[in-house]
């Protein structure tokens, strides 16, 4: 299904005869060497939270300021991911996937070498900068270049970013213990050089034909996004500090301008002749499911499990160590039934996996609400329902991603930019939602067990909105 809105875009063509076989043996590398640059983005997500206390030590700042070098991060990648996703289309992706990938590795080269905790939150940044990049435009060389396989290749995404989220703080511990916090940042630099060269070699360059016409640039659309995204994230992550009252100016204040920029910017690219993303790709006919699909199901899902080793430390009493494995469950239930999901795709269609392994992700996430039974240890139940939870997850997101890039294949760097946005705001949502609520709690992990709940709820009375997705079945 082709959304007919867009009347200013082309199809991407096939790849030309006489380059076809050159393109076919090269696929399995172009896919390895993008699965590099995910694999490298998703550890970068999560290896840092295990240095916090050797960077406060170390660079004399307070744990405020060293968690900032995780919230800088976070405002950089959602800030960017539109403006690489169109970068992307405008001037090629390969072009703006080897830019990204050098700027990560030069940022992540001088966060290694920064000598204050202000000069690393900035670096931060800029490495978040470039990490946004990776998602678009990989998306778009596996879209313009893997032909009736595509769908598969875009399918197996799913399954990278979970084995990175599990070793990240492994790879942290070993680095902060037999090392330095450095080590952390510069174990990127021989893997970005390493993905910069495989991609100067198997990734083919830019046809012009795919390239969208370089129309005027939004600056005001792109104004008003990044304001409103940064707004909203200051004003729900205030929402997660200790102590946080909502009648204060810190909540108030960023929360009216995020509203104000993002009612401006919805205003603004309806009336606008060449939006910086067009209208119907947010809440059109579609795209608008898909779009609520990707933050509910894959970004609150994921803000749920981010608490669970808290949960399993303040309901059950069991330390840091052992809650942190419960991911290890989830990561592998994840990873493994993302594959099967991806080899199953052309015959289930998008809609049945959603529904199915929506229904298991809300089941599980009220069974970490239960207490377990009788004659279950509480880390055996936290462990297999974290599994659950994984497998549900693993099994609904090859359709959740194709579902959206089908729509529109030529603008494929731009809707998974779109994708993207959609799981990292529904994630700090929903994980600053739960701090707050839990702030002051006599009994946090029964607080804890009623988030989960809410959770649940949620998925469920999001289960509708599956219907509204365009269903497909084979190869696109």
């Amino acid at each position: 299904m082709r959304n007919l809105e867009s009347d200013s875009s082309i199809p991407a063509p096939e790849i030309s005869a006489e380059r076809m076989p050159t393109a076919l043996a090269h696929r399995p590398w172009v896919f390895a060497t993008i699965s590099f640059a995910l694999m490298m983005m998703a550890i970068d997500a999560t290896i840092v939270a295990t240095a916090l206390h050797t960077l406060q030590h170390d660079l004399h700042a307070s744990i405020n300021w060293a968690g900032w070098t995780i919230t800088a991060y976070s405002f950089g990648f959602l800030l960017m991911l539109p403006v690489t996703g169109k970068l992307s289309e405008q001037y090629g992706r390969r072009r703006v996937f080897l830019a990204s990938v050098t700027a990560f590795t030069v940022a992540s080269l001088l966060c290694g070498l920064a000598g204050n905790i202000y000069q690393l939150i900035a670096l931060r940044a800029v490495q978040a900068a470039g990490g946004a990049g990776f998602t678009p435009s990989a998306t778009g060389i596996v879209v313009d270049y893997f032909g009736k396989e595509r769908d598969r290749a875009v399918s197996l995404f799913g399954s990278i970013f979970p084995i990175g989220a599990v070793i990240g703080p492994i790879f942290g511990g070993f680095f902060v213990t037999y090392w330095s916090w450095r080590g952390i940042f510069f174990v990127n630099v021989p893997i970005g050089i390493a993905v910069i060269a495989l991609s100067l070699r198997f990734i083919p360059k830019d046809r012009p034909e795919i390239l969208r016409a370089r129309t005027r640039r939004d600056v005001i659309g792109m104004a008003l996004l990044g304001v409103g995204l940064v707004g909203g994230m200051l004003a729900v992550s205030y929402l997660g500090e200790r102590h946080a009252q909502l009648q204060l100016a810190a909540f108030f204040v960023p929360g009216a301008i995020a509203v104000l920029a993002l009612w401006g910017f919805l205003r603004h690219i309806r009336r606008t002749a060449d939006p910086f993303i067009a209208p119907h790709m947010i809440y059109g006919r579609g795209f608008g499911a898909v779009n609520a699909i990707n933050a509910l199901y894959g970004g609150v899902r994921s803000g749920a499990i981010v608490l669970v080793p808290l949960y399993a430390t303040a309901r059950y009493g069991i330390d840091a160590l052992r809650s942190g494995t419960l991911l290890v469950a989830q990561g592998v239930a994840t990873f493994a039934f993302s594959i099967i999901a991806a080899l199953l795709i052309r015959r289930t269609g998008y809609r049945l996996p959603i529904y199915v392994c929506g229904v298991a992700v809300a089941i599980g996430i009220v069974l970490f609400a239960l207490p377990p039974p009788a004659g279950i240890a509480p880390y055996t139940w936290l462990a297999a329902t974290a599994f659950l939870v994984g497998a549900g997850g693993g099994g609904l997101n090859p359709a959740s991603r194709n579902a959206g890039l089908q729509l529109e294949p030529e603008h494929a760097s731009t809707l998974a930019a779109l994708r993207t946005m959609a799981l990292q705001m529904g994630t700090i949502t929903t994980i600053s939602l739960a701090t707050a609520w839990l702030t002051g709690r006599a009994d946090p992990g029964t607080a804890q067990a009623w988030v989960f709940v809410a959770v649940a709820a949620a998925l469920v009375a999001g289960l509708p909105l599956v219907a509204r997705i365009p269903d497909h079945r084979g190869a696109w």
